[in-house]
């Protein structure tokens, strides 16, 4: 479990791998947008897979409020992801805006 020194107040990092159709859809476009109107940090990055890699940092409520949004937005699509693989992460002090990385 992650320390409070690793994730100060209720803030935290999580590291997700994306499955499903999340390429050529929209998805990484999706997320900025979703992550910026929420205060978000990190980034998402499609992978040669064919998975979509995704970093997402802020506080609980701010990160549940985005799969909402995000859900809803990527509903309109009619098309499905799972998250293949979640898991918690060590804070990024530095990072200050959320991005959409290029392979």
């Amino acid at each position: 479990m992650p320390s409070e020194a690793e994730h100060p107040g209720n803030l935290r990092r999580l590291h997700m791998i994306f499955r499903g159709e999340v390429q050529g859809v929209g998805f990484r476009w999706n997320a900025k947008t979703c992550a910026e109107k929420l205060g978000l940090t990190g980034w998402v990055r499609n992978e040669w897979d064919g998975s979509v890699t995704m970093e997402l940092q802020g506080s609980n409520e701010q990160i549940g409020c985005f799969f909402t949004l995000f859900n809803k937005q990527y509903a309109r699509f009619r098309i499905s992801y799972t998250i293949d693989e979640k898991k918690e992460m060590p804070l990024v002090a530095e990072e200050s805006s959320f991005k959409v990385l290029f392979t």
